[in-house]
Parts: C-alpha cells; sequence; structure tokens
C-alpha cells in the first residue's frame, strides 16, 4: 500500500492525504479487493494536486483510477454497480498478468526523487538535514500506521535505524539556524518537534497524567545549533513566534535569549495540524519539506478538519464542536469564535461537512463547544 508500489504494472492510483479519514476508508476497500495500490499523498506534491485538478474538475481527496479509467471518490468508489466493479478489477489483475504497463494516458505519478528532494539545506548542514530526514522516512515507512496516526513504540526502539538517528540527533548542535529560511525553518522545526516526542517516549515513556505531560514537554529537549530547545521551546517560542503556550506564564524567549533570532516574526496557525504530541487526539504524523510547505501544512488542516476528531457540525442544532486546539490556540485562529469559525471554514476542503457549516454560519445563531481530546498515548501495541 506505499506510496508508488506497483507502479510499472496495471494498478490503482489513489490521490490521498495522510490523514485524511476518506482516503483511509477508500485504500481499506481497495486492499480488499485485491488490487496492486499505488497510494499519491498530494499534500506532499503539490504540483500533482493542480494537474489532478485539471485532470478529474474536483480538489478534494480522495481521486481514485483503475489503470487509465477514473472512478471518481471515495463515495464514487462505494457506489460502483457490481458487475462495474467487478469489470474494473478484471482490468488492473490482466494487466498485470500480462506484465504490461498502464497505457499511457494513465494517471501522473511523482517523480521518486521528489520524496528525499530537500533543497537548500542550511549553510553546513547539508549532509546532516538530508541524512536525519532520509533516516526519519525510513522509520516511519516501518514503524508508523497507514494514516499516521499510531507509532509501533516497541519495534522502532530495537531498529538499527533508531540507534543509528540517535547519533546524527547528536550532531544537530552543528546546525546553522540563523542561514534557515522562513520555509526551511518550518519544514526543519516541525520534523524535529514530531521526531523528539517519539524519542522521548522511547527513552522516558509515554507521560500519563497532567504533571508528567508538563515535565516532557518542559524538559524533553535537543541541542541545536548551540542552544538547548525543549519541546515548549519549539512550538511556542519558534513556531508560534515566542507565544506563551498552554499554562505557561511567560513567554518561552526572553528579549536578550539568542534563541530569540529564530523565532517566527508572527504565530504560524497551520504548524497545529503537524505537530504531534504522542496522543490518540493529535494529527497524523509525516515529514515535511521546505518546497511547498504551506500548501503540505494547508492540506494536513484539510485532512484534520474533515476528521471527526477535528471537527463537527450539527446543523439542527446550530452546533459546532471543534478540537481541543482551537480552544487552547484561540489566539492563532483569530482570538474570537466567530473569528475561528470563519478560519476553519476557509480552511477546509469542500464537502458535505463545509456546506453544514456554511450553512449554521448564515443563521447567526451558533453555538461552539469543544470535542474532548484523548491524552492516551499513539502507541501502536
Amino acid at each position: 500500500m506505499g506510496e508508488f508500489k506497483s507502479s510499472a504494472l496495471g494498478r490503482v492510483t489513489v490521490y490521498s492525504i495522510q490523514g485524511c479519514p476518506r482516503c483511509v476508508q477508500a485504500k481499506a476497500t481497495l486492499k480488499g479487493l485485491g488490487v496492486p495500490v499505488c497510494d499519491v499523498d498530494v499534500g506532499a506534491h503539490s504540483k500533482l494536486r493542480g494537474m489532478l485538478t485539471e485532470l478529474t474538475g474536483h480538489s478534494t481527496v480522495p481521486q481514485i483510477f483503475f489503470n487509465h479509467v477514473y472512478v471518481g471518490g471515495g463515495d464514487d468508489l462505494l457506489e460502483l454497480a457490481p458487475e462495474e466493479l467487478e469489470r474494473l478489477v478484471t482490468l488492473v489483475k490482466d494487466q498485470l498478468s500480462l506484465e504490461r504497463p498502464p497505457p499511457a494516458e494513465a494517471p501522473p505519478l511523482p517523480d521518486r526523487n521528489l520524496s528525499v528532494d530537500v533543497g537548500r539545506a542550511a549553510d553546513g548542514a547539508a549532509e546532516l538535514s538530508l541524512l536525519l530526514r532520509e533516516i526519519t522516512l525510513k522509520l516511519f515507512s516501518e514503524h508508523l500506521s497507514d494514516d499516521g496516526k499510531s507509532v509501533d513504540y516497541s519495534g522502532m526502539c530495537v531498529n538499527p535505524g533508531f540507534a543509528r538517528y540517535c547519533e546524527l540527533a547528536v550532531q544537530l548542535q552543528r546546525v546553522e539556524l540563523l542561514s534557515l529560511s522562513r520555509d526551511e525553518k518550518l519544514a526543519f522545526f516541525i520534523n524535529i518537534y514530531n521526531a523528539l516526542v517519539i524519542h522521548g517516549f522511547l527513552r522516558l515513556g509515554a507521560p500519563t497524567n497532567l504533571w508528567q505531560r508538563y515535565r516532557f514537554f518542559n524538559y524533553v529537549s535537543y541541542f541545536i545549533g548551540g542552544e538547548v530547545f525543549t519541546l515548549q521551546d519549539i512550538e511556542n517560542g519558534v513556531l508560534r513566534g515566542n507565544r506563551r503556550g498552554v499554562a505557561q506564564l511567560r513567554r518561552p524567549f526572553s528579549k536578550s535569549d539568542p534563541r530569540l533570532q529564530v523565532a517566527l516574526p508572527d504565530a504560524e496557525p497551520l504548524i497545529h495540524f503537524a505537530l504531534n504530541c504522542g496522543a490518540n487526539s493529535s494529527p497524523p504524523i509525516k515529514i515535511y519539506t521546505p518546497q511547498d510547505i504551506d500548501i503540505q501544512l494547508r492540506a494536513a488542516a484539510e485532512a484534520f478538519l474533515e476528521n471527526d476528531g477535528g471537527c463537527l457540525v450539527d446543523s439542527e442544532k446550530g452546533e459546532v464542536r471543534l478540537s481541543q486546539i482551537f480552544k487552547w490556540y484561540k489566539s492563532d485562529f483569530g482570538g474570537t469564535d466567530e473569528k475561528v469559525l470563519k478560519w476553519v471554514l476557509d480552511h477546509m476542503g469542500d464537502s458535505e461537512k463545509k456546506a453544514r457549516l456554511r450553512g449554521v454560519l448564515s443563521s447567526g445563531k451558533i453555538k461552539v463547544t469543544f470535542l474532548s481530546y484523548d491524552w492516551s498515548s499513539n502507541n501502536s501495541h
């Protein structure tokens, strides 16, 4: 089910976004049909997303092709007549048995090299940045669930690749942070945050109560570019433009703190759908690249909001239920319920849920509540 697998012969191509519940359902359905699936994450390949919209007339995911035959989205797949579905499955399997490649008009796939293209890395740390990203990608491919929501910590702990990652993480002290562009900084610190949470869980175990969580996020750290960065420092100091975090009395960096030079000038709301704190209610984990980082983050937000754990809309009650993320970081999304809901609407993909939300907003009578947050560990075992 991995991306680019079975790309040489007959295939079903699914264009998806990691964490999208409709995509996960569609891929599970296809897996049950016994056909080879080529999963293309358009969140990581933004150029393909534009091509896909031109090809299908739709910007939503998933979008599904049996060889060159366009089926549509996840609902279209489920609504196929049994005889038509059987015909399409036979089409793919016949192509495989004859060992023929898909027709020339089959939907496009990304260049394999794009998956490890890190662009212009930090001065003096190009090799390290590339190695860290490659080894993290390999570890994630072997120990993350298909939807990116859970981690096989016990398996990762004994993987020789993790020992190699730990060796490389020590060398983060050599990274020249001040030379990073804004896009490089976003990708670098999001990836480091998610890897550091996993590293902390493997070394210390998952925190099980409020006090343990406070200590974990304020003490688990890496030595990066000559300075210590805790998880709180990365999230609230760097990525949120040096804003106070949940239960913090002051900003992470004082005016004289050299780390303040690394902080982004303003809070970046989209980072909240990329950072995974190791809890079941967290967004999925994936690797981000500097190229088109805003498009990747926007895709992550769309997927998160489409999931019922991110947003629920009850048209009859005129109620919108949002993830606690929107409560904890309300200032990042505008500061008021009205502005938060407008932000949510503006960042949802075209869907039935978005139409319901637009209807509730137009009624003028809206109740905003927040969903419970599942802090239990995202350990898959």
